[in-house]
């Protein structure tokens, strides 16, 4: 009899460290937002080899000027990183609930100048090709909506992307943005192909009469 309530006793302390070490490790991430299949959180060491697949890959990048070198990926990554440090948000590092794999960025973006639209905040996403066509982007893309809305109070969300790109814009569309207007990019060559975007945007009031 002894034997078996010291073998229960085992058992049980195994599980509960078990639940314990999982209680640190997702401290650790520093989750910020959970959907039924993804985990958008801050950025972590393990993510810098995929991310940088991720931005140096040609069809990823293809409505962008260019794709990123390394170094710019890992500049970039940097910046994310301590803009969610400073204010609690911005464009999380997904992974997959399922797996652990990172699959890229969904999240808030600060913008001050360039736009005629500025100051904004833009909501934005971008996901290595192997995990399109899962419904991942729209997703997350809601998730990081209502926590902007609900959470953070902001008044009003834009998203814009080149008129090339109608992925994105479905995606715009599917989270409940409109789209206010065409404008050619001010940081694209006037003779560029994805020099002329599309700009949707959201206000609080209406998300929430909607949701």
């Amino acid at each position: 009899m002894s034997y078996l309530i010291t073998e229960i006793i085992i058992l049980f302390l195994i599980n509960a460290f078990m639940m314990y070490q999982e209680l640190i490790n997702h401290f650790n991430m520093k989750i910020h937002l959970q959907t039924p299949r993804l985990i958008l959180r801050q950025w972590q060491d393990s993510d810098a080899s995929p991310f940088i697949q991720m931005c140096a890959d040609p069809e990823v990048m293809r409505y962008f000027l260019n794709p990123l070198t390394e170094q710019q990926s890992l500049a970039f990554m940097q910046r994310i990183q301590n803009f969610i440090a400073t204010h609690g948000w911005g464009l999380f590092a997904v992974e997959l609930k399922s797996s652990g794999e990172f699959i890229g960025f969904i999240g808030l973006h600060q913008h001050l100048e360039h736009y005629d639209f500025a100051p904004c905040i833009e909501i934005g996403w971008r996901l290595a090709k192997q995990y399109w066509h899962n419904g991942y982007a729209t997703e997350g893309a809601k998730a990081v909506l209502d926590y902007a809305f609900r959470e953070l109070q902001l008044d009003n969300v834009v998203s814009f992307t080149t008129v090339l790109n109608t992925p994105s814009e479905k995606v715009m569309q599917k989270i409940g943005l409109s789209k206010v207007k065409t404008f050619a990019h001010p940081l694209v060559p006037a003779d560029h192909p994805l020099l002329m975007h599309v700009l949707y945007q959201i206000d609080r009031q209406s998300y929430l009469q909607a949701h």
